[in-house]
């Protein structure tokens, strides 16, 4: 009976302490960053015009590199982005956009999105077809 009891105490213990660890990795789980562009701005199939956007990741637990990009208000979903893996030396306090270089009469194109004190993120892949050649 003393067995039966002390398993039992067992998984209502780990019970409470797998509910209590899922809640404090909520708060920074989707990685929800609002920025606002003064210019447009190049992602991956298509230009976002000067504006406030909110981003963050997909709720998958199996791909940390989905990102969801809405509209300022979170009413509409803009646009959902495979990205790969970034990282970085230092992480920074703050939000991080990185964007790569481009022609003058290009929007900039986004590079790269750094959540604050994180050393990793999505880092966007964009696809040019002059970069291929067809047969």
């Amino acid at each position: 009976m003393r067995i039966l009891n002390a398993l039992g105490l067992s998984l209502c213990g780990a019970l409470l302490c797998a509910a209590l660890g899922a809640g404090t990795r909520a708060d920074n789980w989707d990685k929800k960053t609002i920025v606002t562009f003064g210019d447009s701005v190049e992602i991956p199939g298509q230009v976002l015009p000067a504006g406030t956007y909110v981003f963050r990741l997909a709720d998958s637990p199996a791909n940390r590199h989905i990102v969801q990009i809405w509209s300022g208000d979170e009413n509409q979903l803009l646009a959902t982005v495979l990205a790969v893996a970034d990282y970085r030396l230092d992480p920074e306090d703050r939000a991080m956009f990185e964007f790569e270089e481009r022609p003058s009469d290009s929007p900039m194109a986004l590079h790269s999105w750094f959540y604050p004190g994180d050393s990793t993120g999505p880092q966007f892949v964009y696809r040019y077809q002059d970069q291929y050649e067809y047969r």
